[in-house]
């Protein structure tokens, strides 16, 4: 039994790359980041569902069960043709071994698969795969361990092919270890390693690969992809291929747009032999830019960088605009194409003789401009040549602002993505927690009201009161979903006037102190002087803030702990509340994530403290809705914590004056939602 167990702890530690090597010495590693292994999956996954009815066997091993659930309609699919479809995925939360339209395996979160990425895919007539290991891990601070990396920077190791004994190795090495899990199995997989483990006669036509390409295609960059057609159609200009051959390695090189533009704007000035070359970003709406890329043939001009560039007021420029294609003036000072004359001043100041301007477009978006300018005084006429390399090199650059806005935006979009699918997750996992206790409740204070008639006066009150307190926590969560979703979208209406906070503190107290009885509350001390000026805010909302923020620190402090209120004066315009107890306090690095949505330090399902984590994400959104900050301190675990908001001073035409109040000033703008990451539970 011992050894049993021994010869299987060994097992799932043993890395299926490494296995395959020891059979396949002649195979060499080579490196891949995470987008590439994505595209060659899709890739192969495709031509799977492009051979039709003809069966395969498919293996895909995901390192986590979220990496899986982006896939699973895919599996659901090619399930569809084959019986043969195993997917192995270390569980997190639903996943287990199953089997339904497909074989999941659910493998030991310590098993050496946790840190591989496996993809075998064998029909009757071709095979390929793609076996990997990661090569880099990110620590997790919260538990300590290592997880993957959730970005395109990912680097793993290992073999991707078309070797059909390869990919036959590889496939048995998984459907053994599947075997660790799924003994169950056994006849299932015998059946597959008989029908696709095997030699298939000599020239016999493998499917058509076009799927497995196209997939490809569509994760290369948009410039490489232009580059291509580019060169197919320059191939006797020369001067044309180096200069798009330059740009782009810019492209490759950085997606930053400084980076591509400063070599652009070199190269082009070189290649056209112009006396001053100019690349600047603009929107079609654009009334002033500011130059910043520049190339001069002639160092005796005068440079335009760091100039304010008007284009309000030039012709070419709105022309440009509203027919999307290039304008070549040959001589400024004779055209009678164009009326230059309230741009007299500018040509004669800059020398501008011969003039061109081509637009950086995308799919009919204006991005930007390329300005060509001869300043000698013989004029020069733009050749088709010259303006069509313009046009390519404007193609190419319109392509790498689009592609460098894609990527700078891609970590965010990917940050935005998991923090949505995780408050979902605990979205459901609050409501479901803090709905279902109250709801218990109620059902058993009424079933014995009902069932019992004969019930004691005093047993009977207390069931209908315990009933309405539970009734009522529902009624807080639900106005808590709904205040967040008010402010969060805008639609608030605000009633700002001027108002003393002193009230607004007593009011929070007189309410704390109603609902909460004295013993189980820490001792409170309000130090508000009183001759503080009022602040101009909604004074409901204000009171909500600073209820919400004493509850909180309340439910984190012991009753022989004390709670204190403070006021004073920030700046010359702003009012500073700060809240202090001597609860429990905060992690220094959590001080941020307090105030996210669905926020509970000790996590959703095994808090000691009831809530649903959206008081303080509540608060955040008042206080920046009325024109303050609020951030939070702390000292660390067990050393207290301080929360500060700050509100806006009323000014003094808005005081009473001689008893009388002035009009109510107009309300504050809308929200806006915070551009920060929604952090949620721990």
């Amino acid at each position: 039994m011992v050894l049993g167990q021994y010869n299987t702890l060994m097992s799932i530690q043993a890395s299926v790359l490494e296995k395959l090597l020891r059979r396949s010495p002649q195979l060499r590693p080579q490196l891949y980041f995470k987008s590439s292994l994505t595209a060659l999956s899709h890739a192969m996954e495709d031509q799977v569902l492009a051979g039709g009815a003809q069966q395969s066997l498919i293996i895909a091993s995901f390192q986590r069960e979220r990496f899986y659930r982006q896939e699973a309609h895919r599996y659901e699919r090619i399930a569809a043709l084959t019986p043969h479809v195993y997917v192995l995925a270390a569980p997190e939360t639903s996943f287990i071994s199953a089997s339904k339209e497909y074989e999941t395996i659910a493998f030991d979160p310590t098993d050496q698969l946790s840190h591989e990425w496996h993809l075998v895919v064998i029909g009757q007539q071709y095979a390929s795969c793609l076996v990997c290991q990661e090569r880099q891990t990110v620590p997790n601070s919260s538990d300590g361990t290592d997880l993957p990396a959730m970005d395109q920077t990912r680097r793993f190791e290992g073999i991707w092919t078309f070797d059909r004994q390869v990919s036959c190795q590889a496939a048995e090495i998984l459907l053994d270890r599947i075997l660790l899990y799924r003994p169950e199995l056994k006849a299932k997989i015998k059946q597959a390693k008989t029908q696709f483990l095997t030699e298939i006669p000599s020239g016999i036509r493998e499917v058509d690969p076009d799927p497995f390409a196209e997939r490809l295609v569509t994760y290369l960059q948009a410039g490489q992809y232009k580059l291509l057609k580019a060169y197919r159609s320059i191939t006797a200009q020369e001067r044309k291929e180096r200069l798009i051959n330059l740009i782009t390695s810019a492209i490759r090189r950085s997606l930053d747009p400084n980076e591509i533009f400063r070599v652009a704007v070199e190269e082009l000035g070189q290649a056209t032999h112009v006396c001053r070359c100019l690349i600047y970003r603009c929107k079609a709406t654009d009334t002033t830019t500011t130059i910043t890329y520049e190339a001069r043939s002639d160092l005796s001009l005068p440079s335009l960088v760091g100039q304010l560039w008007s284009l309000q007021d030039n012709p070419l420029f709105q022309t440009v605009i509203e027919r999307q294609e290039p304008i070549a003036i040959t001589n400024t000072q004779t055209t009678e194409s164009y009326d230059l004359s309230e741009m007299k001043g500018r040509i004669e100041r800059w020398q501008i003789r011969s003039w061109l301007m081509v637009p950086l477009i995308y799919q009919g978006r204006i991005l930007g401009m390329v300005e060509l300018q001869h300043c000698q005084v013989n004029p020069h006429a733009w050749s088709q040549d010259e303006i069509g390399l313009v046009e390519a090199v404007a193609v190419q650059l319109g392509v790498a602002l689009i592609q460098a806005e894609s990527f700078a935006n891609l970590e965010e979009l990917n940050q935005q993505l998991e923090a949505l699918e995780r408050t979902r997750s605990n979205l459901i996992a609050i409501t479901g927690h803090e709905l279902r206790t109250p709801l218990s409740t109620i059902q058993v204070c009424l079933e014995s009201l009902a069932n019992e008639p004969d019930m004691p006066p005093e047993l009977r009150q207390v069931m209908l009161n315990t009933a309405l307190t539970d009734a009522e926590r529902m009624r807080n969560l639900i106005q808590d979903f709904i205040t967040l979703s008010r402010l969060e979208s805008g639609r608030v209406q605000w009633h700002l006037e001027p108002i003393a906070l002193d009230e607004c503190v007593n009011l929070a107290l007189s309410s704390i102190r109603t609902r909460q009885s004295s013993e189980s509350l820490p001792q409170i001390r309000a130090q508000v002087p009183l001759e503080l000026p009022p602040v101009q805010a909604d004074g409901e909302r204000v009171v909500e803030v600073l209820s919400k923020l004493l509850d909180n620190a309340c439910k984190f402090t012991a009753p022989e702990g004390e709670v204190v209120i403070e006021a004073k004066p920030n700046g010359g315009k702003m009012l500073e509340v700060t809240v202090t107890d001597t609860g429990r306090g905060i992690e220094p690095n959590r001080l941020e994530a307090v105030f996210d949505r669905f926020y509970q330090e000790e996590g959703a399902l095994r808090r000691t403290a009831g809530g649903t984590g959206l008081g303080l994400a509540i608060c955040r959104q008042i206080v920046l809705g009325l024109g303050g900050q609020i951030w939070a301190e702390s000292a660390g675990r067990n050393k207290g914590s301080q929360f500060h908001f700050t509100l806006p001073i009323a000014s003094e035409d808005t005081h009473p004056v001689n008893g009388k109040p002035q009009p109510e000033p107009s309300p504050a703008p809308k929200t806006r939602r915070s551009s920060r990451k929604r952090a949620t539970l721990s």
